[in-house]
């Protein structure tokens, strides 16, 4: 915390728990102790990075005012995590009943005679905190959390191998069932073609009937002619005798 004449400033670094591709804000508590309007107003080294709400505002006598200072989201981490932006908070006295749309910026111009106090502010990046790791309930009444994962230095190991085996399992299950899918195609198909082939075989064979048929009609009246003539021969044959 800065202690000025004007404003005690909290904190006096800007910690912002770097993540790429993510927005990321942390705040400034500005508190007046005086009996006096403070005005105030906020710089940075890198404008077009981070966004101050309010940049520029009024501290009531005896109160305190929250400003946001918001990174825009960045595609690439600064090397080492190291960081040179700076910000700058000048702070000056006002008249009473001074609200923020009668901030002026020769308010803050000290060759004007203006007292104008100032504050410098860094930057640091960390990195994101962690998340919590699951904790395991004891299986006894009275044992710890940690007491019942420690008990078997090999907690983790049988958690891993049971997950390992499921997983296994799940594999040859599926296997399985693809194989048994794989065989019922296959006899079905060879029932289709089975089917096919029967069906051709009575188609065959109701062709060798039909021209069955019509051989043993030719050859029964073949015959009839042949015995029609005989007859016929015969008569002649008689008839001249």
């Amino acid at each position: 915390m800065s202690t000025g004449d004007l404003l005690s400033i909290d904190p006096l670094e800007l910690t912002f728990p770097f993540e790429l591709r993510k927005q990321i804000s942390c705040s400034l508590q500005l508190s007046n102790k005086t009996d006096n309007y403070i005005a105030f107003k906020v710089k940075t080294t890198n404008p077009k990075k981070y966004c101050v709400r309010p940049n520029t505002g009024i501290v009531l006598p005896r109160s305190t005012c929250d400003v946001i200072v918001t990174m825009q989201a960045q595609k690439e981490a600064p090397p080492d995590m190291q960081c040179r932006d700076k910000f700058l908070l000048q702070s000056v006295k006002a008249n009473d009943g001074t609200t923020a749309k009668d901030i002026t910026a020769e308010m803050f111009n000290k060759e004007a005679g203006h007292v104008v106090e100032e504050c410098k502010l860094k930057v640091v990046y960390v990195a994101p905190p962690r998340p919590p790791s699951p904790v395991h309930e004891g299986s006894e009444e009275g044992s710890s959390p940690r007491g019942s994962v420690s008990d078997n230095g090999h907690a983790n190991a049988a958690e891993f191998a049971t997950a390992a085996r499921a997983f296994t399992e799940r594999l040859e299950a599926q296997d399985k069932s693809f194989e048994e899918k794989s065989l019922i195609t296959k006899l079905t198909e060879e029932k289709n073609n089975a089917i096919q082939q029967n069906n051709k075989l009575r188609q065959e064979l109701e062709l060798l009937r039909r021209e069955g048929s019509k051989s043993s009609g030719g050859v029964s009246l073949m015959f009839v002619i042949i015995i029609g003539l005989l007859g016929v021969m015969m008569g002649y044959i008689m008839k001249k005798s």
